[in-house]
């Protein structure tokens, strides 16, 4: 399996990560009916990410350990930052210096973006701008403690028990709602602010919201240390495809109140359960997902970041002013032509922000790659001697 094929299918997944996303925020503003009715769903894009960012990040980890190689945690963190942090800088300095580019409420304090703890106690009546940077904060803590975990694990040389670590966390999370449920929300059931209680306990906190996340680390352990089960599922791509829609139309189903009860302790895991079925069907060459290429999604997957990031603002600022040529605020084409401009933002951010600083971080790492090939060199010199 080539790297470039297993990409197409992520490429997909990403696009469709990223367009869930879209539609469902788009129903913020001024909007077309129909989405109101096909895109209750749509916050479950979030979901899919936390399941694609769990799979890539450990997946590469884990063959090293695999094949008897060590991890570099430098260089892990190298590439993670040089990922995210300049884009995100940039478009948090235009919040806070432009606030115009606000698309509700006042923002939250600044160092709450900069420590990345904005998920934590969030009051998202009253400091709803920005406000989607919440899942960033529960990926970027992921990216802290999941590396260092592992090489504790390789440390103490208990890595391989790390499955029942991984259970023992699903586990963690249902026990944690059920304490936020009946602890923290229950209480204040028919008061008229139960719904920012909601989010504020059971939606953003990095630890109700790991089930996606643990999901894609467990493909990833599965691919790489159960090689005959990893070809026996990739053998069968579409049919994984296929049990991922039946299991996420039950998903669909059981979180048609999201709040509730039963949504809010188990729809997690079970939307978890679906879209990691889904990236095991996208990494599967027996699978149309994995087969199909596609420029389309291929540019979207790779602006995903940058639209996530910015397309809120861009939206609230465009909107207006295409309502002032004459097109329909809640009509289609002004949906079409902000999703359009939101892409081209995107663009812009990708060109000057992203990729100059990728560029950066090969130079970086391959700096350090040079540095330790000559140091390694230098030591063979010496014991020569």
């Amino acid at each position: 399996m080539t790297y470039a094929k297993k990409l197409y299918g992520l490429d997909h997944l990403r696009s469709l990560a990223i367009l869930m996303v879209l539609f469902y925020h788009y129903r913020m503003f001024q909007h077309p009916e129909w989405l109101d009715n096909i895109m209750g769903f749509g916050w479950t894009g979030v979901d899919l990410f936390f399941v694609l960012s769990g799979y890539l990040i450990s997946y590469p980890l884990f063959l090293n350990i695999a094949s008897g190689k060590s991890i570099s945690l430098p260089e892990f963190f190298i590439k993670r930052f040089f990922r995210i942090i300049p884009a995100y800088l940039v478009v948090l300095a235009i919040y806070f210096l432009f606030p115009a580019f606000h698309e509700r409420e006042a923002l939250p304090p600044l160092w709450k973006f900069l420590t990345f703890t904005q998920n934590f106690n969030f009051d998202i009546k009253n400091y709803g701008t920005f406000s989607h940077v919440w899942s960033l904060c529960v990926e970027e803590h992921f990216y802290l403690l999941f590396p260092l975990v592992l090489a504790t694990l390789i440390h103490f040389n208990a890595w391989r028990k790390a499955g029942i670590l991984l259970a023992a966390l699903f586990l963690f999370g249902i026990g944690i709602r059920l304490y936020c449920w009946y602890a923290l929300i229950a209480p204040h059931a028919g008061e008229d602010n139960i719904w920012i209680i909601w989010y504020r306990h059971m939606y953003y906190p990095t630890y109700t919201r790991l089930d996606g996340l643990l999901a894609g680390v467990s493909i990833a352990a599965l691919f790489a240390f159960k090689p005959a089960a990893k070809a026996w599922v990739t053998q069968r791509g579409n049919i994984m495809l296929l049990l991922s829609l039946v299991v996420l139309t039950g998903a669909w189903f059981l979180c048609d109140d999201q709040q509730s009860f039963h949504a809010s302790i188990f729809g997690y895991p079970l939307v978890a359960a679906g879209y990691g079925l889904m990236v095991m069907a996208a990494v599967s060459p027996s699978c149309i997902l994995y087969r199909y290429n596609s420029r389309v999604t291929a540019l979207i997957a790779k602006l995903s970041f940058a639209l996530y990031l910015s397309h809120k603002g861009v939206i609230h600022l465009v909107q207006p002013l295409l309502a002032q040529t004459g097109i329909a605020p809640k009509g289609n084409l002004m949906l079409v032509l902000c999703l359009l401009v939101a892409v081209l933002a995107a663009l812009i951010l990708n060109k000057a922000v992203e990729a100059p600083f990728l560029q950066l971080r090969q130079r970086v790492l391959n700096k350090r790659k040079s540095t330790a090939h000559k140091n390694v060199a230098l030591l063979t010199k010496d014991s020569a001697a």
